[in-house]
């Protein structure tokens, strides 16, 4: 059961956050990945390389506001950090001795469904993929080169 709840927990996550509309569902998931990058701050188990890690996932969650890519990218980098505290004995919940395992298999789904594109539950069913079809300009906040992917669902 240790193996097979953490994927329920992330098939949950793919499924519950599909709910929310673009754009929103993209940034909201790049915030989630930047609280998910400090997770184990608290613990210190790797000492400074949890600031260094913190600060990556920080770095990929903001690109990750305009990228599913970049979302993808940060959990499975999430994933490896999880992994290390496994192995090293420093896990995400110190009472839970293998919750960095869990996070360590959950993780790697929903890293798929945001390189997936952060389909909808209705496209993840119908089997649909989202297309790029150019850019638009005038992104908000000023992010990135001032244009941010148009994806439609085919």
């Amino acid at each position: 059961m240790q193996y097979v709840i953490p994927i329920g927990i992330g098939v949950l996550y793919a499924l519950l956050m599909s709910l929310i509309r673009e754009p929103h569902r993209r940034r909201f998931n790049a915030v989630m990945l930047a609280g998910a990058g400090a997770a184990y701050l608290s613990g210190g188990g790797l000492q400074g390389w949890e600031f260094a890690f913190t600060a990556l996932v920080t770095y990929v969650a903001y690109r990750g506001l305009d990228s599913w890519t970049f979302i993808g990218i940060g959990w499975l980098l999430h994933t490896a950090w999880d992994i290390v505290h496994h192995i090293k004995g420093s896990p995400l919940i110190p009472f839970a001795h293998d919750s960095s395992l869990g996070c360590a298999i959950c993780d790697p789904v929903i890293a798929l469904w945001c390189l997936r594109g952060g389909s909808t539950l209705r496209d993840l069913f119908r089997g649909k993929r989202p297309v790029v079809i150019g850019t638009a300009s005038g992104t908000a906040g000023g992010r990135g080169s001032g244009s941010e992917e148009v994806r439609v669902r085919t």
